[in-house]
Formats: C-alpha cells, sequence, structure tokens
C-alpha cells in the first residue's frame, strides 16, 4: 500500500442482493427471464433456474463452466436448481470466493406452483447465507388472460401476489375485444387490493424493464442507504380499502374466496417502545400467528435507543436478523410494522399491540398481565 492511498477496507463481503421471480404455471416467467437476461443492466448476474430447456438460451449461451452452468454472452450466469436451494446458493458463493466465477447479483427463478414463503425463509433462516446474501425482492408474473381465472382457483397464486414487490402484468397485448379489457381492469383493481404497495408493470408495453424490476429492497444499491418509506410503503396499506388502517374495520368478509383470506393493515405508535417488550410482542405473534403471516415488514423506535430505529423483515414464522439504522431516515419518527396476514382478521394483532404499547382497552388484558403470562388472553394455555 501507499502512502496516499486508502486502507483496504477487512470485514465481511457486502451482501448479494438476492430477487425472487415467481407466478402461477404458464403466467409468462420465463418469457420475462429471456427478456431481462437480454438487458445490460443485468450484467454480472447469476440467474438460478429450474431447468436450462424452459429458457431459450441457444442465441445467448458462450460456454458450459459445468455440468449445471452456463455464461451467458450478457455476462449473466446462469444454473439450474436441482433439488436443493441451499446447495445450490452456496456453491455459487464458493465459486465466486474461490475466483471462478464473478457476479454481483442473483435472480431465482421459482417454480409455478411454488408458495414462495419457504424460498424466501431458506434466504433469511440459513446462518450462512443470511450473511451472504440480502432478499431485494419478490416479483410476482400474472397472466391478463387467465389470470382472474388462477386467482380463483389456486391459493398459491394468491399468495404470490400478495408477498410481491412488483407485479409483472403480461400477455396484455392479447386484450383484443371490449370485454377482456374490462376484465384487464377488473383484474388490476383486484391485484392492487391484495397488493395496494407494489407496483404493477405491463410486460407488453415494455415496462417490465431490469431498471424498475431490481433494486427495491431496503437499500439504495448505487447509495447503499436505506429508503425505509418506499420499502415499507405503509401509507399504501393503510389507505387501502382492502387492508385495516390499524382499529380493525366492520364490513363482512367471505372466507371461501382467496381474496379475502389475504389481510394487509398497519401497526403504528408514537410511543418508544422498550426492547424486551417488543421482543416478547413478536415472538407472541410468531408463536401464535406463525402460520398465517406471509410476510411483516417494519421499522422501530425502541425505547433504549429511539435515535437509532431498528428495522426488522420476516416471513411467517422467520425473521430476519434486524438492522440497526444511524439514524431516522426521514421526518417521520414513529413506530410502523406492517404485516400481510392470510387467514387472520387484523384485530388479533391490533389488540395485541395495543396492550403492550400501553393503549389496552378497560376488558383487555393491560402490559402488566401480558408479561406475567401473555398467551391465556390471546388463545394460549395457562401454565
Amino acid at each position: 500500500m501507499t502512502a496516499g492511498s486508502a486502507p483496504r477496507r477487512l470485514g465481511p463481503a457486502e451482501p448479494i442482493p438476492l430477487t425472487v421471480l415467481t407466478g402461477f404455471l404458464g403466467a409468462g416467467k420465463t418469457s420475462l427471464l429471456n427478456r431481462l437476461v437480454r438487458d445490460p443492466a443485468l450484467a454480472g448476474t447469476a440467474v438460478i433456474i429450474n431447468e436450462f430447456g424452459e429458457i431459450g438460451l441457444d442465441h445467448l449461451l458462450v460456454k458450459a463452466i459445468d455440468d449445471n452452468m452456463v455464461l451467458l454472452q450478457s455476462g449473466c450466469l446462469c444454473c439450474t436448481l436441482r433439488g436443493d436451494l441451499v446447495t445450490a446458493l452456496e456453491n455459487l458463493l464458493r465459486d465466486l470466493d474461490n475466483g471462478r466465477i464473478a457476479f454481483r447479483r442473483v435472480i431465482l427463478e421459482t417454480t409455478g406452483l411454488a408458495d414462495p414463503a419457504p424460498v424466501l425463509q431458506t434466504a433469511m433462516a440459513h446462518p450462512y447465507l443470511v450473511m451472504r446474501y440480502r432478499l431485494d425482492g419478490v416479483i410476482t408474473v400474472v397472466d391478463a388472460v387467465n389470470g382472474a381465472a388462477t386467482l380463483d382457483e389456486h391459493m398459491e397464486s394468491v399468495k404470490q401476489v400478495a408477498v410481491a414487490d412488483r407485479i409483472v402484468l403480461t400477455k396484455t397485448d392479447l386484450l383484443d375485444t371490449p370485454e377482456r379489457r374490462r376484465a384487464k381492469a377488473q383484474l388490476l383493481a383486484r391485484l392492487h387490493a391484495l397488493n395496494p404497495a407494489a407496483l404493477i408493470l405491463d410486460a407488453a408495453a415494455d415496462e417490465a424493464t431490469a431498471e424498475k424490476l431490481l433494486a427495491c429492497g431496503l437499500f439504495d444499491p448505487q447509495r447503499k442507504i436505506p429508503d425505509v418509506k418506499r420499502w415499507l410503503a405503509a401509507e399504501a396499506y393503510a389507505n387501502s380499502a382492502h387492508g385495516d388502517n390499524g382499529h380493525g374495520d366492520d364490513h363482512h368478509h367471505d372466507l371461501n374466496r382467496h381474496d379475502e383470506r389475504i389481510r394487509a393493515f398497519t401497526l403504528a405508535t408514537n410511543t418508544p417502545i422498550p426492547a424486551a417488550t417488543f421482543e416478547m410482542f413478536i415472538d407472541l405473534v410468531r408463536s401464535l400467528h406463525g402460520t398465517k403471516l406471509l410476510r411483516l415488514k417494519g421499522i422501530v423506535k425502541l425505547a433504549e435507543t429511539p435515535e437509532e430505529p431498528l428495522v426488522i423483515h420476516g416471513v411467517q414464522h422467520i425473521m430476519h436478523p434486524p438492522v440497526r439504522l444511524e439514524g431516522w431516515p426521514d421526518a417521520d419518527e414513529r413506530t410502523r410494522i406492517v404485516l400481510i396476514t392470510r387467514d387472520l382478521e387484523p384485530e388479533a394483532v391490533t389488540r395485541l399491540f395495543d396492550a403492550f404499547v400501553g393503549r389496552g382497552a378497560p376488558d383487555r388484558p393491560d402490559r402488566a398481565a401480558l408479561v406475567d403470562n401473555p398467551l391465556v388472553p390471546f388463545g394460549g394455555r395457562d401454565r
């Protein structure tokens, strides 16, 4: 090192952004992926797919690296997922660390029938992968022709839409009659109701570009700073007719319709929360309702460190290690938590949250009662 050069930074490598691409069978994931890997913005991307045969690589294929990995002309790597996702992600890291390959982001295409939650949990819960990868976002592809029928018939497709950060609408160029165009408008309204915060992009109108689909995680990849407001999008859920503002609602929900089984709502408070109290609240929510939590995101004002907010992210009962920020990203210093749930009414969580932050009602247990024996008032068993 020369006298004038900056010292080499030591420490763990910057986590690699991981994007999950999902969507039901026939929705057009492969067509979208084919288009994306030609985009120069994706140079230096590793793509994990289910089978090479599903993606047209002939014009892009440069050379085979090994039995399940090829290098594309665009600069992307492409490998097949054979069995274990953990093994595939670890093998990529091993080759990266040994200098055999180079990449700076990963796109993972799931099968059309996949519930996205286990895929997200794999990256969030594995002790090594969680240090090396960070979830950048979930892209869900929806077929404009058959999307409504798919949502009616398959709960998995509803969950794919509900957890998405970006929704790509495909086959809109086939909507060539007034009736089909009206159906598209109804589908868009339905998608927005299921997921009011997700940006919906039209593939046929060339809106589904890498620039708009990627970098939708917590951190701005150019500036390495958190963009909590964009990532959390709490206002979209609070203002949604389908969601809830944290106080429940009185209108009837038909639990036989898949859409009505999904609820999106927010929790918010100005009151700083003691760390132990917040940890107990999260543990209770996970233990009581973990299987019904599709996704949870939030920024939290802790009583011990009110100037350094905590960012949390969870999928079902799995929580990503929290991120502590050096300061509040904007003037809004409230605790805000967004929850997307299935078969869980908001009141079941909001009443619990209110009790923990000291907003308990006269006929509900207060924080002291919860700390003493927390599960009983909310459906648990006495000790």
